[in-house]
């Protein structure tokens, strides 16, 4: 039998504003409201909300807590301090990606992990089969929920609700709210500035829709999975299971930026410092469509005819209006920016040309 779907804690609130939803990880996550087009220009040009509680959420807290997760995760932790978050990555010993996730350093004995819905269990059992004695790891899926406010007027937003907003980006702050807390943080998945919030699970629906109210007082729009997709896409931020997986490293996504090199000990470390010595036999691209068509996942990227690669992520732009793809292309191919390759949509050569993401200007800071 097919396990039913899970609900976040803010289900209610999109079924009344009339929500189509679909399957995201196992969760029944809202796509879109009033169409994925106005929702991602709605970031792009004032604010959107997100509902993002299919997120994981995870714990791993005991006496040195923070020195064993940076020796298993692939980013130095000892390169921020407390009160900052950091992207970084789960990898297996031989360098394939289990996840990608934000780390946030509460102190040397406790970090809180934000990975992707899908993979938590995942991330919980290997951080829980390596953890010393004294170290525990803890799933807290269903403890918090997460609410992303994202775009130029995002601040304003959040400040209406006496809510922290004068921090620095990648940082975050415990806060109160009435009878409560939540924890703001200046992260986001959208390439504009933005905070996203952790309230308890049971106060998410409740923040929810204060910050609904304060969106729709600057023009702003309540946003789905589908515009989240979109906005990523442009800034050619990676997916895990289509631009990071366990076949794909972080050196072929182009996030060796993510990976401590210089430090001692991360799981997966003498993989990538193999590959990164020989140089990736594939790296991510963007591809900006020449001819009118969407560019979509799986398609084979050609050049003179020849196979070199496949893309990973395609859509429509709505910032600039026309087909952008990433694709993993084979090094050997010599590709560089400018480089005119096609793309095979059901038969059809659709000419692109290749970029070096993001297509658009980035915002976050």
């Amino acid at each position: 039998m097919t396990e039913p779907l899970l609900q976040g804690p803010i289900k209610a609130v999109h079924s009344e504003l009339g929500a189509t939803f679909a399957e995201f990880g196992g969760w029944e996550m809202p796509v879109s409201y009033a169409g994925t087009v106005a929702e991602h220009n709605a970031v792009r040009t004032t604010v959107g909300i997100f509902d993002v509680s299919h997120l994981g959420k995870a714990s791993v807290t005991g006496p040195g807590a923070a020195a064993f997760v940076n020796a298993v995760l692939t980013n130095d932790l000892d390169r921020i301090r407390p009160g900052k978050a950091q992207y970084t990555m789960l990898c297996t010993d031989d360098g394939g990606v289990v996840d990608d996730l934000i780390a946030y350093y509460v102190d040397a004995d406790d970090v809180f992990l934000v990975p992707n819905a899908a993979n938590t269990a995942a991330v919980v059992d290997v951080l829980t089969t390596l953890a010393p004695a004294g170290i525990t790891v803890t799933d807290e899926h269903r403890d918090f929920g997460v609410i992303a406010v994202q775009g130029p007027r995002s601040t304003e937003v959040v400040a209406a609700l006496g809510l922290p907003t004068d921090m620095e980006y990648m940082a975050y702050a415990d806060a109160a709210w009435g009878s409560t807390s939540v924890r703001v943080c200046r992260t986001g998945y959208t390439g504009e500035h933005g905070y996203e919030l952790l309230p308890k699970w049971d106060d998410s629906e409740r923040i929810f829709r204060a910050l609904l109210d304060e969106v729709k007082k600057v023009g702003g729009e309540v946003a789905g999975l589908g515009a989240r997709d979109t906005l990523r896409t442009e800034m050619g931020y990676p997916l895990h299971g289509h631009e990071l997986s366990l076949e794909i490293s972080p050196l072929q996504a182009r996030a060796g930026w993510a990976v401590g090199w210089k430090k001692a000990a991360f799981r997966g470390r003498d993989a990538l410092t193999a590959e990164k010595a020989a140089g990736p036999r594939r790296t991510l691209w963007g591809l900006e469509a020449l001819d009118r068509g969407v560019l979509r996942a799986g398609l084979n990227v050609l050049r003179d005819g020849e196979p070199v690669g496949e893309t990973t992520s395609g859509t429509f732009s709505p910032t600039r209006k026309v087909g952008i793809a990433l694709a993993l292309l084979d090094t050997e191919a010599g590709v560089e920016v400018g480089t005119e390759v096609e793309v095979d949509v059901r038969g059809r050569r659709l000419r692109a040309a290749v970029v070096k993401p993001p297509f658009v200007d980035v915002k976050t800071k």
